[in-house]
């Protein structure tokens, strides 16, 4: 690594950790309905939205209901995305005539918007239309990644309140969450990005000559508002079929710099929010801590392996796969930061990693995304690794376990285990039967524990929401294209439901004061504890599946030397 290098590292990060306050603070205040300067602006919106869908902001619902208010919410946006895919032939601004999605393509990709997984089997430009990408996707990616805030707050409420039924109101919190934070944000990057170079028109494709005198197709689109949106909201999925690796859509070291640090901002600054809707800044201070730390290791290793010295690689750092506009750090940066925050967008094709830094990669989905994760989503995910951490540590020291006040009993638990292995079970049982039929088999583009290592990474993607992809796999066929979904729905709702179970009983609950024997939930002492409990659950689950694919690659590779 260079010295240029390093600084950009610190900087990106330092720039992290100060705005985490001040974005944080914000939406503690939207969500809790307190004034804020964004009100004049866009208070009108707020409550056009509520006249236009017949909802009183101030009626709160008990979890079933909020459950089932998100559930018809998703569905319907599901029925949507589906059918304007399979008629976008009759639909305007489709510029270049493209012809009906395949069922089940349009199957998968439904299904990927409306989870904010963002995982994509097609080429962008040559098979949606500008009306499917903008009212398709590029709304599923706001509503989306509202939904994961929305059950959030879900949650907060959940542990704040105490002795009630009601968890708040699902419209409420969606509207709050895409008017006040998603579309404002959304609207200001995309301007900074059409600044940079990334287009935003309706025109079809260009054709242009080279200097060489060869005829060339470049595609255009109303791309900015996408990448926006896809960056903030941690949905992923590219404009592009090259997505965030494509000129059009990241220009510049400006705009890869922005779009990396956009990625982690909205989650890591709902920690902050965390801390202050629950009544302690310190709880959230201590949740970033243990993400931030986790985060850091990983892209510690990632670098290592990447500019490790092999005499197979003729002892020069992996350049494969890779911008020579962005080289191996930023690369490596984002690849990180795009597996821990759920986004799955890319700069780099990760089929080329090198084992160790595709082996990160895996860990960060294959932990439930919550070394930050996507938007709302990291944090409730990492509520469920709280819960049991604190059990634990209840057992070990004879004490009811208690978070926030609020005792941890038997149903707290069996709702945080059904959260962790439903995305798990996802990986390892599809994963498998991928491995050992034709279907599965005939997408891989390589052999051995490399391709072993697609077909992980493929389904790690799916249940952890992340979409991001080794692309050395052939997705966009009738096998993949149904277990993937499959897999993003478990991986989606499969989380939410036992999460707002959770919500719902601790909210019925009294809040005992604290007491000599409470054990502290802000201090290092249970942030150690938290990480070691992550690591363990995780490398009890997934440490054989990866022991046949990075970890055995790894190994070969270093045997050759």
């Amino acid at each position: 690594m260079t010295t240029q290098d390093i600084i950009q590292v610190i900087l990106f990060f330092a720039l992290l950790i100060g705005l985490t306050p001040i974005l944080g603070k914000y939406m503690s205040k939207v969500f809790g309905g307190q004034k804020h300067f964004m009100k004049p602006v866009f208070g009108w919106l707020e409550k056009l939205t509520y006249r236009f869908i017949g909802v009183n902001p101030d009626e709160e619902t008990n979890w079933r209901s909020y459950v089932f208010a998100l559930l018809i919410f998703n569905l319907t946006g599901f029925v949507f995305v589906f059918i304007i895919q399979l008629i976008q032939v009759k639909l305007p601004l489709n510029p270049t005539h493209l012809a009906g999605v395949s069922w089940h393509s349009a199957f998968n990709t439904s299904v990927s918007f409306v989870t904010n997984t963002n995982w994509q089997g097609y080429a962008g430009e040559t098979t949606l239309s500008n009306f499917v990408q903008m009212i398709g996707l590029t709304v599923q990616n706001f509503v989306s990644a509202a939904t994961g805030i929305a059950v959030l707050l879900a949650v907060i409420r959940g542990i704040s309140r105490k002795t009630t039924d009601t968890l708040g109101n699902f419209w409420t919190d969606i509207t709050r969450s895409i008017i006040y934070v998603l579309l404002p944000l959304s609207i200001l990057f995309a301007i900074v990005l059409v600044s940079q170079g990334v287009v935003q028109n309706f025109k079809a494709h260009e054709t242009i000559y080279t200097l060489q005198g060869s005829q060339q197709t470049i595609p255009m689109g109303p791309a900015a508002s996408q990448i926006a949106i896809k960056q903030i909201g941690t949905n992923g999925g590219g404009f592009f079929n090259a997505n965030s690796a494509h000129p059009f859509e990241n220009p510049t070291p400006f705009s890869n710099f922005l779009e990396m640090l956009f990625i982690l901002l909205i989650p890591a600054a709902l920690t902050y929010t965390y801390g202050k809707m629950v009544g302690s800044t310190r709880q959230g201070w201590t949740i970033f801590s243990v993400m931030m730390i986790l985060l850091v290791a990983g892209l510690c290793v990632s670098l290592y392996a990447e500019f490790s010295s092999n005499p197979i690689f003729g002892n020069l750092p992996l350049m494969e796969g890779k911008e020579t506009r962005f080289e191996i750090t930023n690369s490596i940066l984002w690849s990180t930061s795009t597996t821990a925050a759920s986004n799955g967008s890319v700069n780099a094709m990760h089929d080329s990693l090198s084992p160790l830094a595709g082996m990160i990669a895996m860990i960060n989905m294959m932990l439930g995304e919550i070394i930050f994760g996507g938007v709302g989503a990291g944090l409730y995910g990492m509520v469920i690794f709280i819960i049991l951490t604190v059990f634990i540590a209840g057992l070990m020291v004879g004490r009811t376990p208690e978070y926030l006040g609020k005792k941890i009993e038997a149903f707290e638990v069996q709702m945080a285990i059904i959260a962790i292995l439903a995305p798990s079970f996802v990986i390892l049982l599809f994963t498998a039967w991928a491995s050992v039929c034709d279907a599965g088999l005939r997408s891989l583009n390589n052999s051995g524990a490399h391709g072993f290592s697609e077909i992980l990474y493929a389904y790690s993607s799916a249940a952890g929401n992340n979409g991001s992809a080794f692309a050395g796999l052939n997705a966009n066929t009738i096998f993949y294209n149904i277990t993937l979904g499959i897999g993003m729905l478990i991986g989606r709702f499969g989380v939410i439901i036992p999460v707002l179970a959770i919500a719902g009983n601790m909210a019925r609950k009294k809040i005992t004061p604290p007491s000599a024997g409470t054990s502290h939930t802000d201090n290092l002492l249970f942030i150690g504890l938290l990480i070691a409990v992550i690591i363990i659950v995780g490398g009890l689950t997934f440490f054989p599946a990866l022991s046949l694919g990075p970890v055995i690659e790894h190994i070969l590779l270093n045997l050759k030397v």
